[in-house]
């Protein structure tokens, strides 16, 4: 049985990274091929934490959220056990396994938080077990616009939600590929229609599936 692929959408919140993921696996359905999406933070019950913590349910001392240093052993800690638990076996059982944020969210949210790119080596230490994504699709847009979607959703606010905070989550964004020279990289205009989007996006994985290669 042929492995499947492991295909991950990053992007600032609001960049429509879980829009492109479901519009994904509905193209992959369409093709008769198989297809999950995974989202981090998990399902699982280190997931559930720090879904709570991102909605400002479960704070620290001084009603403060935990730590960068903390949430990035949360997040490698529910990433392994996705990855042991749904990940990894979906993959070998031949389903494209499309994740809605990986890796790449931890360097760019934790070192940011950190306040310091010194920090990157360490979360990709931490990280290092996780399994090498067939390609990564960043979805750019702009700071300003993706809080307008978010207000637009009327989702509620998350502890990252700060607008100067996501200013410079783009900004890590725009260069976190440097971080990852072995994973295949493509930068898509977020701000355009999601069926033109998603047109490129599916461009893309045939390639990917026909040759191995995302360009």
């Amino acid at each position: 049985m042929q492995r499947g692929n492991l295909i991950v959408f990053e992007g600032i919140d609001g960049a429509g990274t879980t829009t492109q993921a479901v519009e994904l696996r509905r193209r992959f359905a369409a093709s008769g091929l198989p297809a999950t999406v995974m989202a981090q933070p998990s399902g699982g019950p280190v997931g559930m934490l720090i879904r709570q913590i991102l909605k400002g349910r479960l704070v620290t001392v001084g009603n403060k959220p935990p730590g960068w240093i903390t949430m990035s052993l949360l997040f490698a800690a529910d990433r392994q056990d996705l990855q042991e638990s749904e990940l990894e076996p979906s993959l070998r059982d031949g389903m494209n396994v499309i994740c809605d944020r990986y890796v790449q969210s931890s360097v760019v949210y934790q070192s940011v938080g950190a306040g310091r790119d010194e920090a990157i080596p360490w979360i990709l230490e931490i990280n290092r077990h996780m399994r090498r994504p067939d390609v990564v699709f960043y979805l750019r847009v702009d700071a300003a616009d993706a809080q307008r979607r978010r207000v637009e959703r009327s989702e509620r606010p998350e502890i990252y939600d700060d607008l100067e905070f996501q200013k410079l989550l783009a900004e890590a964004y725009d260069r976190v590929g440097s971080a990852f020279p072995d994973v295949p990289f493509i930068t898509l205009d977020g701000s355009r229609p999601v069926g033109e989007i998603a047109d490129d996006v599916w461009a893309a994985v045939e390639r990917i599936r026909a040759t191995g290669a995302p360009k």
